[in-house]
């Protein structure tokens, strides 16, 4: 079972929608297991949706992240936003 949904900071999802938005390709770099290192992943968010009362987005080759995961996109960290 996966750890309870955090909800992320709504500037943070606001900078998200914007890639979504504009189709600029990006870099995530996320975590789907505590205490293990990040990884990275590129590409252009096609998608942010809620599923099961958790927020997600997809990328155009269909790779699919919890944004709870999100430790950054390109260089704007998610600890940064409140």
């Amino acid at each position: 079972m996966s750890a309870p949904y955090q909800p992320i900071s709504c500037s943070f999802y606001d900078e998200l929608e914007a890639r979504a938005t504009t189709g600029q390709p990006c870099t995530l770099t996320y975590r789907t297991e505590p205490d293990t290192p990040p990884s990275t992943y590129h590409g252009i968010i096609r998608d942010l949706y809620i599923q099961d009362k958790v927020e997600c987005l997809r990328l155009a080759d269909g790779f699919e992240l919890r944004l709870d995961n999100i430790v950054a996109v390109d260089d704007k960290e998610l600890r940064n936003y409140c």
